[in-house]
């Protein structure tokens, strides 16, 4: 229990390390990107420092596992060069009941990534977006989902309309019991129509069945006017409201179930959240398969000679696994294979590989 305890901490403290310094240089290269991309916009430098500070969570969450891998790799080739793991064999104890502390640790390590740190990160994301759009005057088309079905905004610089819809079609092109509310640019509402159904055609709203009400009549009711057909300038297109549903990455994981009920409910294909919350499940299987690759190429002391070359083999077989890992994701996303087989085969397979090598050279 003692020598878990030890190898646990030892493994704690280099990983830490390990994020510490990729922290350190992911905000330099953040903040020069931000200089760079805002420069133009007349943004002050504590403006900038603050969507730095924003923006770096996402991408240390992404590359979590290579943090893993090299915490692994620093660990080992420690213990190796100290021969501590000569000693360790020594005494009685296996490679693999050496690797049970730091094994339980990645697991911890993302349990509580997908726990704390993927809200964290989700809620920096939206913040950043906003002050982004925000500096660079881009507000964008928004689309939100809630109970009551979908709801966008399109717009120029003189107008803005909120569309309401109960539901829609898969490619977001036709909406059904939908409503549409004119804002003027004195942020008065200008009209309301109701329709049936409308469809969104060469940028032109296609309204069927539809009743228009113009608030600027002093009766908006005995003014109101039905059309069988009425059609609506149009600033979004299909692939913009399909754009501006928030990515999967950008919904805290503890909201994504509701997330995807509703996007299911308005009619459209939750797959793509459905695959992102399946794998940000597996991410403490994937973390704790990156130890393993690590030490299936670092657990020989420093004598045997190439190691630089073991190092190599690992961080490759860690990239490969990384890549592997979004290729199914992206297979997962299209319906080629099972969301449970893109999730969690990955990481499954990644145990499987670097158990079977530690074991082939544990027992000769």
């Amino acid at each position: 229990m003692i020598l878990h305890r030890y190898f646990a901490r030892r493994f704690a403290l280099s990983f830490a390390l390990v994020a510490a310094v990729f922290l350190g240089i992911l905000t330099l290269l953040d903040l020069v990107d931000q200089v760079r991309r805002f420069d133009d916009d007349g943004a002050g430098f504590a403006t900038i420092l603050g969507l730095t500070l924003l923006s770096v969570p996402e991408t240390l969450y992404r590359i979590l596992p290579l943090l893993v891998i090299m915490a692994t790799l620093a660990l080992f080739l420690n213990l190796a060069r100290t021969s501590e793991l000569v000693v360790t064999r020594a005494s009685g104890r296996s490679a693999l009941h050496s690797l049970i502390a730091p094994v339980l640790v990645a697991l911890a390590l993302g349990t509580v990534a997908v726990a704390v740190f993927n809200p964290i990160v989700a809620a920096t994301s939206k913040q950043y977006d906003t002050l982004a759009g925000r500096i660079s005057g881009d507000s964008g088309n928004a689309l939100s989902l809630d109970d009551e079905g979908l709801w966008l905004r399109q717009g120029d610089g003189n107008r803005q309309t909120v569309i309401r819809a109960a539901r829609a079609n898969l490619e977001g092109t036709r909406l059904f019991g939908v409503s549409f509310i004119g804002i003027s640019a004195s942020g008065d509402a200008a009209f309301r129509i109701e329709a049936a159904e409308a469809a969104l055609i060469d940028r032109t709203w296609q309204l069927t069945d539809a009743k228009e009400w113009r608030f600027d009549s002093p009766n908006p009711e005995a003014g109101a006017r039905e059309h069988d057909l009425l059609e609506l300038p149009a600033t979004l297109t299909a692939n913009q409201i399909l754009d501006s549903f928030a990515t999967p990455s950008a919904v805290p994981i503890w909201d994504l179930p509701a997330f995807i009920a509703q996007l299911e409910r308005a009619g459209f294909s939750a797959r793509k959240h459905r695959v992102w919350l399946q794998m940000e499940l597996a991410t403490p299987l994937l973390l704790a398969a990156m130890v393993l690759v690590g030490a299936g190429f670092t657990m020989r002391h420093t004598r045997f000679g190439r190691t630089g070359v073991m190092v190599l083999m690992a961080l490759a077989m860690g990239f490969t696994l990384f890549f592997i890992r979004n290729f199914a994701q992206i297979l997962g996303e299209s319906g080629q294979i099972p969301i449970a087989l893109a999730a969690w085969g990955p990481p499954v397979a990644a145990i499987l590989l670097p158990l079977g090598l530690l074991l082939h050279w544990e027992d000769g």
